[in-house]
């Protein structure tokens, strides 16, 4: 059974690839990750040209241009551009690592319950019928940094509920954290789950030197650039300050209501000629594109796992609706795949809880559809406005 099933998840997760592959846009312009790659290969944190297309180079001394993104996508994509050189397409990493997300998750969902229905359910929920399937198929700078924090996250989910070994999830915590710098404040998920028995001190200093060099990388690139240890970056942004949605700065509790909007009441546009309705930039509702995040809810609210999710939901949360911009340009709302993660194990929780019904179907063939309109119409056709 083990074998049999292993051969076809493989056979899915090809084909996944092959999915993302087909419905990408193509190369994207927004290649600053391969880019900086190539730096990084000649011994360079900076680049030395400023082309049109990469439009928030920051300007540095000596003709040196700094990109305000964490590195780990750029790092990640260091064997690619040393075997295929600077024109390595940016997207196939995003595909790649669309593909991980998915294979950790069923993983996951293997370890909260070993069953084989649920896991092939997940499987096409998360690779399909969420919006990790477009930005995987884009692999644009914005996006490739969520996909490659959203894919580590997810592996430190399954080293948690798995093996359990603090340093190698400190490792995985630290390189999204290096992807986004945001999700760092997860961090007490994983330590309240794994630091719990009378081995609290090792484990404690265990999961601190996992985290430590991508902290000290970090904090040392900021400091070669910037002169300070702390990312300042996107602050640099030539204009960025001067644009209306910053009026109260980069980051504002009164930025809140703007991003619930778009996570729980923005719809897709609809006019009165073909194709009729159509995706917007501003984004989409979550419960449009994919509505089975509804199982969520039913995870057992008394387990410490499910409180530990939502937490971490909540303290991604603060931090992404307190941004002045809501992520445009976009399908969905793609700041909330900063915590996809802890959405799907909670879904996966509230599966396992139920058992799978008719309706568990019904909705996932719905977010399948909904996110194969938003692919096809934005990638391929241009269906797609403010």
């Amino acid at each position: 059974m083990l074998k049999k099933w292993g051969f076809w998840f493989l056979l899915f997760l090809g084909l996944l690839l092959i999915i993302y592959w087909a419905t990408s846009p193509g190369n994207t312009p927004y290649n600053y990750f391969v880019k900086l790659s190539e730096a990084f290969l000649k011994g360079q944190y900076w680049l030395t040209d400023n082309p049109p297309w990469l439009n928030e180079l920051i300007s540095g001394p000596n003709g040196k241009y700094f990109i305000p993104y964490p590195p780990m996508p750029a790092i990640l994509a260091l064997p690619f551009v040393f075997i295929f050189g600077g024109e390595f397409p940016q997207q196939i990493l995003g595909h790649l690592l669309g593909v991980g997300i998915v294979l950790f998750t069923v993983k996951s969902a293997l370890l909260v319950k070993k069953n084989y229905k649920i896991a092939v359910y997940i499987g096409l929920l998360t690779g399909l019928g969420t919006i990790v399937w477009y930005l995987a198929s884009n692999g644009s700078v914005w996006y490739l940094g969520q996909i490659s924090a959203a894919f580590f996250l997810t592996v430190a989910i399954n080293e948690t509920l798995d093996k359990k070994r603090p340093f190698v999830v400190g490792l995985l915590i630290g390189a999204a954290y290096l992807s986004r710098v945001n999700t760092f404040v997860c961090l007490p998920f994983f330590f309240f789950l794994m630091i719990k028995d009378k081995r609290f001190f090792k484990k404690s200093i265990l999961l601190a030197l996992g985290l430590l060099p991508f902290l000290g990388f970090n904090f040392l690139y900021n400091f070669l650039r910037f002169d300070v240890i702390w990312d300042k970056g996107y602050s640099l942004i030539p204009g960025v300050l001067s644009e209306p949605w910053y009026q109260k700065g980069l980051v504002s509790l009164s930025y809140i209501p703007r991003h619930l909007k778009i996570l729980f009441l923005s719809l897709p546009k609809f006019i009165n000629k073909f194709p009729f309705v159509y995706p917007s930039w501003g984004g989409l509702a979550i419960w449009i594109t994919t509505p089975a995040f509804i199982y969520a809810l039913w995870a057992p609210w008394k387990e410490k796992l499910t409180k530990l999710s939502w937490l971490a939901i909540a303290l991604i949360s603060i931090i992404i609706f307190s941004h002045g911009t809501t992520g445009f340009t976009q399908f969905g709302y793609r700041f909330a795949v900063d915590f996809y993660p802890f959405l799907l194990l909670l879904t996966i929780k509230g599966i396992a809880k139920t058992g799978l019904k008719w309706h568990h179907w019904v909705l996932l063939t719905l977010s399948i559809l909904v996110n194969f309109w938003g692919v096809l119409f934005i990638n391929k056709l241009g269906f797609v406005s403010f």
